[in-house]
């Protein structure tokens, strides 16, 4: 029986039927060359018209790149996949990328079968686990889980438990749920925690002889109530100048916990502090890049606590002129740990604090009498600076302190007005907060507003990064800037900025979006001031943010538009942050004379930092989501007055007044009219009745659902809207 035979009548063959008996020769063939008449002979294409065909298919199989034509009518398989073949790979790449994710779920455990419910559309179902695979889990138990096998054709892979979190709904669980799904870590290794502990924190004399001992000049930390890790300090005195004994010059030392000298390179604390690359800021706790015995103790800049610190120490006039400054490895003793609170109960106490301050929401202290600080304080010659502190108040211990908070609020205001002259794009949007109790149970909400004590902070801290950035990367011409890694922001994308120009011209607004980036950020800012306190506030300040691109770290600089610096890194939270601790290191390398570090290497690290920072955001905004949905459980059907804060395909986000809270109305709950979404115009529109929701209406809607598992809450129109 001849080859062709088998095949059937070579004159019935449709063109799919052939391509395929094509392929597969080719594929039994691979690697050699095919001349087209054995192919004839061997696929039993004895007519002329099914020649014909075959030819076709090779044309089209050379134009897929599957074969390659090496003589006239001699043919070879190139090795690339037909598209048969291609979504076949790409389907198995998918499962083997999903089988080394973990995944976290509720159990749903039955007789003799169990599943792990999840929300996850990579996987299009629940995962299937075997009895003995549970590791004691229950129904209604959070777990982790990984996928083991997923059987050709089977709808549902097969699993097993990594880890039993808890029971669902349980705050600690739920907590660490979010974690998870991040896979980011909750717990320290058993051998990092020994090796911190391992740590004595005790400072030598060898140490202090190596060092700058600053431990006589005032200092102070200003940290939220809540904090444990203090990883800056501000110290302060007044200097007279040499040359000019009548002018006011200051000393401000911007003083950051020297974590490198605890963690060396390449030591277990290291390596587990560069695989996180952030603490994680979570709505009830924080999850610390270093251990806590580092983090909170040995490193943390307490009150009366000698302690170890990289120094940036600044020569300032009164016009916050920078005449000196230096880079030291220090010993320094905070004399005071102050709260944000506390320090801006006293700015408001002395007049000192911005208009706008006392115009925020929350308690003020009322100026006391015979307060006369000018907003324009140090812009003339003759303004009067420490000497409106009377000698009582820098004489006395608690007085030092005060006048030494006054003089740095007033350097950090011209700081801060020097940089939006520069250009510096002002984004402080008010962050929602939650007061929770002991167990974690959301109790209601509050605003979180960056007032001047958190800007006097700020400033200081940006002057340092800057500072040390410059010291680097700013070189003669025709020399290479050694390797350092930089905090870089893009500018703006034009197309979004386009849109928001045209946007804010519904509220009768105006936006130039054209010109110099400093052109660009004076007419961003001036939108921003124009709309302040305006209904659209919140909507303009939300679409002008999605116009500006994330920053991240890298080695190759080039600038940060956001801020108006050509030179910015990350220098002061070593604690917190894994670039900071890289620039530790650096810095103390570079000024001992060493040579420039390896580019791809921090390169990648930098990539790695960012990737993690990124990762941090997305689990704390998933942490504030769910107590969001946590807070309105108990909130079904009663109505609340919003704004429409987000317009999509698949509905409308709206933001509630009072509570600040996000839900959707889902697309398919808007059942009166057949609605479109208008991308450009930020809303859904009605093709019936042509009703429109635009971002930034108002809006009075119920609570319909709020689903803890998925982290959603969706709203209803309220019938009387």
């Amino acid at each position: 029986m001849s080859k062709g035979k088998k095949h059937g009548n070579s004159r019935h063959l449709r063109k799919p039927q052939l391509a395929q008996m094509v392929i597969d020769y080719f594929s039994q063939h691979n690697g050699e060359i095919v001349d087209v008449r054995n192919l004839f002979r061997t696929l039993g294409l004895n007519t002329h018209p099914s020649k014909l065909l075959c030819m076709d298919v090779l044309d089209d199989l050379v134009m897929q790149d599957f074969i390659v034509e090496r003589e006239p009518l001699r043919y070879e398989r190139t090795g690339q996949p037909t598209a048969k073949e291609r979504k076949q790979q790409e389907a198995d790449e998918r499962r083997q990328q999903l089988m080394q994710k973990t995944f976290v779920g509720r159990m749903d455990v039955r007789k003799d079968f169990a599943f792990l419910l999840i929300d996850n559309r990579e996987v299009g179902g629940d995962i299937f686990i075997p009895k003995n695979q549970l590791r004691g889990a229950k129904t209604g138990d959070k777990v982790t889980a990984r996928i083991v096998d997923w059987p050709e054709g089977a709808r549902n892979p097969v699993g097993r438990v990594v880890e039993v979190l808890g029971r669902a709904g349980d705050n600690e669980t739920e907590m660490h749920a979010i974690l998870a799904e991040f896979n980011l870590p909750y717990t320290y290794p058993k051998n990092v925690e020994e090796a911190a502990n391992q740590i004595s924190g005790q400072i030598t004399p060898g140490d202090v002889a190596e060092r700058e001992d600053l431990r006589d000049r005032l200092t102070f930390t200003i940290d939220p109530r809540d904090a444990k890790d203090f990883d800056d300090a501000l110290s302060f005195r007044e200097i007279t100048s040499s040359k000019s004994p009548n002018s006011k010059l200051y000393e401000v030392g911007v003083h950051i916990a020297d974590v490198s000298h605890y963690v060396t390179e390449g030591s277990v604390i290291d390596k587990e502090a560069m695989r996180r690359g952030t603490s994680i800021y979570l709505v009830d706790r924080t999850v610390p890049m270093l251990p806590e015995r580092l983090c909170n103790l040995i490193c943390s800049l307490r009150p009366n606590e000698d302690k170890l610190t990289y120094s940036v120490i600044f020569e300032m006039n009164d016009k916050a002129e920078v005449k000196r400054w230096h880079l030291a490895h220090t010993v320094t003793r905070s004399d005071r740990r102050f709260t944000y609170e506390e320090v801006q109960a006293l700015l408001e106490a002395r007049g000192e604090a911005s208009p706008e301050d006392y115009q925020a929401p929350g308690d003020h202290t009322t100026p006391l009498p015979g307060s006369n600080f000018s907003q324009n304080a140090g812009q003339d010659k003759d303004t009067p600076w420490f000497d409106a502190i009377t000698e009582e108040q820098k004489s006395s211990p608690l007085g030092q302190l005060e006048g030494a908070l006054l003089c740095l609020n007033r350097l950090a205001k011209i700081l801060r007005q020097r940089r939006f002259q520069k250009g510096a794009v002002d984004f402080d949007r008010p962050e929602v907060r939650f007061d929770i109790d002991e167990k974690g149970k959301p109790l209601g909400t509050y605003i979180k507003v960056a007032k001047d004590a958190n800007k006097l902070i700020e400033e200081f801290m940006l002057l340092a990064n800057r500072t040390v950035a410059e010291s680097i990367g700013r070189v003669p011409k025709g020399k290479k800037a050694k390797v350092l890694p930089y905090r870089i922001h893009e500018q703006p994308d034009q197309e979004k900025l386009a849109n928001l120009s045209q946007f804010v011209t519904k509220f009768g607004r105006k936006l130039k979006y054209t010109g110099t980036k400093t052109e660009i950020s004076h007419n961003l800012n001036k939108l921003l001031h124009d709309v302040h306190g305006s209904k659209e506030q919140n909507l303009v300040e939300m679409v002008a943010l999605r116009a500006m691109m994330k920053a991240k770290y890298s080695t190759v600089n080039i600038g940060h538009y956001g801020l108006a610096f050509d030179y910015y890194t990350h220098f002061t939270s070593p604690i917190r942050r894994y670039p900071d601790l890289m620039v530790h290191r650096l810095l103390s390398r570079y000024a001992e004379g060493g040579r420039s570090a390896n580019a791809e290497k921090y390169e990648a690290l930098c990539e790695l930092s960012s990737e993690n920072e990124q990762t941090a955001a997305l689990a704390e905004r998933a942490s504030i989501k769910y107590k969001q949905v946590e807070f309105m459980a108990d909130k079904i059907g009663k109505p609340f007055d919003g704004i429409i804060s987000g317009v999509t395909e698949f509905g409308i986000y709206v933001e509630l007044n009072d509570n600040h809270c996000e839900g959707m109305i889902p697309l398919r709950d808007l059942d009166d009219d057949f609605y479109e979404f208008d991308e450009r115009n930020y809303q859904l529109w009605g093709k019936r009745h042509h009703r429109r929701f635009t971002l930034g209406d108002p809006i009075r809607v119920r609570v319909a659902r709020a689903n803890l598992d998925k982290k959603q809450l969706d709203f209803i129109l309220d019938p009387e809207q």
